[in-house]
């Protein structure tokens, strides 16, 4: 489907591109170059997709959990028509009839996201202040010399 839909287009819009630099006999001027990703950024980067990841497994961990009606949770999750022995959000778990119904590897997995996302953030913030103490002080001793 890409080849049919998107090849075509993609030449007929370089074809253009190209028929409309010739006519000013001028090739198109370059995109300058992007600015490089600091190490910052790239911490920052990886917070946020581990924040987003460990709120979508949280919301998935929390669909086990009884809301309106906790006899159903039971019954919908594990079989077992009855009211859950206990529930919690944090730690993710409901055991109904003695038995786990949430799956092992959900709370070992939310403390590494969550470890991740803030370990990040503080990095993030660390290499953020060292980058703009360091030009701070490259100003300084640029107008010393001058």
């Amino acid at each position: 489907m890409i080849l049919v839909i998107g090849l075509p287009a993609w030449a007929g819009i370089t074809y253009v591109g190209l028929v409309r630099a010739r006519q000013g006999n001028e090739l198109p001027q370059p995109r300058p170059p992007r600015l490089r990703r600091t190490p910052a950024r790239k911490a920052a980067w990886i917070a946020g997709l581990a924040y987003l990841a460990g709120g979508a497994l949280h919301l998935y961990g929390l669909s086990y959990l009884p809301f309106l009606f906790p006899e159903d949770a039971c019954w919908f999750n594990a079989g077992y028509m009855g009211v859950p022995d206990s529930s919690s959000a944090l730690p993710v778990s409901l055991v109904c009839a003695g038995e786990e119904i949430v799956p092992w590897w959900l709370n070992p997995a939310l403390l590494v996201l969550a470890v991740t996302a803030v370990a990040a953030t503080v990095t993030s913030v660390v290499l953020a202040l060292r980058r703009r103490a360091a030009r701070r002080a490259l100003r300084t001793a640029d107008r010393r010399s001058a």
